[in-house]
């Protein structure tokens, strides 16, 4: 078992690919459908299983989006979207209630996250939210 150890069989019906351009579509094909998950698990969204043509390709499509994006902000920013993300999810919302109302509060902006925030070309988040006042 551990000859094999770390080996992928991959197949392919396109016999005009080379083994490296078939290689290299495996490995992005698991890198687009990372970036899905890794997005998919942020928004919380359930599993799909598609069945229909159209959802099928909306889903390749989706994958393929997520991937650009996560792509962007990893050249955008020179990190990893792993240390991207690790960052970001630092961030939190905290809800305050009073008899006055609510509050809706955003963690401190660390300097790494504004740095992160101006290359992408985004405004970091304010730290007040919103503010319910109870009538």
């Amino acid at each position: 078992a551990s000859k094999y150890d770390g080996k992928y069989l991959i197949r392919t019906s396109d016999d005009t690919l080379s083994i490296e351009d078939v290689a290299l579509g495996y490995k992005q094909l698991l890198e687009v459908e990372d970036a899905f998950r890794t997005l998919k698990t942020t928004l919380q969204l359930r599993p799909m299983y598609h069945r229909l043509e159209e959802r099928i390709r909306a889903h390749v499509v989706i994958s393929w989006l997520a991937l650009l994006l996560v792509r962007i902000a990893e050249l955008q920013t020179g990190e990893t979207w792993t240390q991207i993300r690790k960052e970001m999810n630092r961030l939190h919302v905290g809800h305050f209630s009073t008899k006055d109302g609510d509050l809706f509060q955003c963690t401190e902006v660390t300097q790494k996250q504004r740095r992160t925030f101006g290359a992408l070309g985004l405004k970091p988040p304010p730290n007040i939210l919103d503010l319910q006042a109870n009538s």
